[in-house]
């Protein structure tokens, strides 16, 4: 499994192999968002990234276009996530994270990825 950021998209894949009879098969490859189950194999296996925002920002209009354009959230939706970035952060994989700090920046609100936190968050 595994999660890239391709044309300035979000893409996922899904893969197995089985070393007993050597098939080879190519769940999906494209972008959008990943399923939960890809999801949470990928947050297993390499462990949870948190953005924030670098610093105040004078509105938060910018952000809230980014979340909703990025994640089809309504309105509401998109000021909790908002405020969760200003906060504590958006916790995600590393893709998803890399992915919605370059729209941001895109749009003038620098944030930053920390790599180092906790996995019960």
């Amino acid at each position: 499994m595994n999660q890239f950021i391709l044309h300035e998209e979000l893409w996922w894949e899904s893969e197995f192999s089985c070393d007993a009879c050597g098939t080879y098969m190519c769940e999906h490859t494209g972008p959008g968002r990943a399923p939960d189950d890809v999801r949470e194999a990928l947050l297993a296996a390499h462990g949870p990234v948190r953005l924030q925002l670098a610093g105040p920002i004078p509105s938060l209009v910018p952000a809230l276009k980014v979340v909703r354009e990025v994640s089809a959230a309504s309105l509401p939706q998109a000021r909790e996530l908002v405020g969760e970035l200003c906060r504590d952060g958006l916790v995600g994989t590393l893709s998803e994270m890399e992915f919605l700090k370059a729209r941001l920046q895109l749009r003038g609100v620098h944030a930053d990825v920390d790599r180092q936190i906790s996995r019960r968050d």
